[in-house]
């Protein structure tokens, strides 16, 4: 999980406070140590930092604690609006062309994931209704244009390529009438990097900047890389100007210093940020909503938009009528299973709900086998249709026959036939929430 080693360390800091009806100068003093030493060991710049404790100190001594909030309340309160603030304050959206096609550059140093990020910043963007064309800037590393090529198959994203034998220049300038022959909307130009930022691979860009004149100069950084990252970011703002930053593998790094760090010694927002390997892993940097999910309070609105996504409003409205018949099935309970696996992992989940992250924890040092859905799909699947609609029809020799089609024991079919029953017995009641649910409570994937 992103944040994770920082989100502890900061909701520890802030726990002796949370609800106290009187705060000391001392027991300001001290906490305010403890969020220094969490920042400081997730890497964030020293001077951002300091800059960051001396804004919270001024206003909690400054200021007169609300009448509906203790103390403490009020303390946390402050925290949180201004790591609101250091990571950005409010999203910074991608600029749209008045006239297409929009042109986003993205460019950064070599191993950063600037290829992969094309490729889902493509999907993302198609998924929000527009039309990418890809392009096949990167000429000097091996397969890089090859790679491409075969994440635009995938995606079944059009992909421009003109060879590594033509000049980054000259590809980038035919790119333009290629996408409008296509009618693409979106150029994503992918542009090759270095070890290290040296004078040829800034002057290539900024060729690239003069010809095609991108809306938006994208810098892909690794998290990973921790305060180099903000380095990188400060010498292609300085040599090149960048208009935002996409931060990969925020996922793999605990810390995220770097995400912390960088607008406030750049200017320069982070516009995405990627959370995985899968094409589909990269979400819009919402200062806010990650700021609340440090302090453990949950994201719910990226849980929404995420089930949004996923759930189908069509299947939902089937599954209920179903329900309401009582005519829930294992095809339905996996169909379900398939649907909440594409949220995410159980520990992610967790962490946008307010107040689950101690249960996130203790999840992951239980070792919670989240294969387990997977061998639970694999013995629904090992069932004929006849088996699933009515799993009363399971004796001792079809239970056997599944266990062995699915490679797993009899052990695992009959402990999922019993929580099978356990769901039914579960939806009976849920059935009845659907009134307070139809009211403005909480809705259920099925209860649409």
């Amino acid at each position: 999980m992103a944040f994770e080693g920082l989100a502890d360390r900061l909701q520890n800091a802030i726990k002796k406070i949370r609800g106290s009806q009187k705060v000391t100068e001392d027991d300001l003093k001290e906490t305010l140590r403890e969020v220094r030493m969490a920042l400081l060991e997730a890497d964030v710049n020293f001077k951002v930092v300091k800059d960051f404790i001396a804004r919270i100190k001024e206003r909690a001594m400054g200021q007169e604690v609300q009448a509906s909030l203790t103390p403490g309340q009020f303390i946390i309160k402050i925290v949180n609006e201004e790591l609101t603030d250091l990571l950005g304050g409010t999203q910074s959206k991608l600029m749209v062309a008045s006239k297409p096609p929009t042109v986003i550059m993205l460019v950064g140093l070599q191993g950063a994931g600037k290829t992969t990020t094309a490729g889902k910043l493509a999907n993302h963007l198609r998924k929000n209704g527009k039309k990418p064309l890809l392009v096949a800037g990167d000429v000097y590393r091996p397969a890089a244009i090859k790679q491409l090529q075969v994440l635009g198959e995938q995606l079944n994203i059009p992909v421009f390529s003109l060879g590594d034998q033509v000049s980054p220049v000259e590809i980038a300038k035919q790119s333009m009438s290629k996408a409008f022959s296509l009618a693409c909307d979106t150029v994503i130009i992918d542009t090759a990097g270095r070890l290290h930022i040296n004078e040829e691979l800034m002057g290539e860009l900024k060729d690239i900047k003069k010809t095609v004149k991108p809306h938006e100069i994208l810098l892909v950084v690794d998290a990973m890389t921790g305060q180099d990252a903000v380095t990188v970011a400060e010498s292609f703002n300085s040599d090149l100007g960048i208009d935002g930053l996409i931060v990969t593998k925020l996922d793999g790094d605990a810390r995220g210093g770097a995400v912390l760090s960088v607008k406030a010694v750049t200017g320069r927002p982070v516009k995405f940020v990627g959370m995985g390997e899968k094409l589909d892993a990269l979400e819009p940097f919402h200062p806010d909503r990650m700021a609340s999910r440090i302090l453990g309070m949950g994201d719910v609105l990226s849980l929404i938009e995420k089930a949004q996504a996923v759930f189908d409003a069509e299947d939902a409205a089937k599954l209920e009528k179903k329900l309401r018949k009582e005519e829930f099935t294992l095809e339905q309970f996996l169909e379900q299973m398939q649907q909440v696996k594409k949220l995410g992992s159980l520990e992610s989940i967790l962490g946008m709900l307010p107040g689950m992250g101690n249960i996130s924890q203790k999840l992951k040092d239980a070792n919670v086998d989240e294969k387990e859905l997977d061998r639970v799909e694999a013995i629904i699947r090992s069932m004929t249709l006849a088996e699933r609609r009515n799993p009363n029809i399971i004796n001792g020799s079809r239970r056997k026959r599944i266990a062995t089609g699915s490679g797993t024991r009899v052990q695992d079919v009959n402990k999922l036939l019993k929580n099978f029953e356990q769901s039914k017995k579960m939806m009976k009641k849920i059935k009845g929430m659907n009134k307070f649910a139809s009211k403005g409570g909480f809705k259920l994937p099925f209860m649409q």
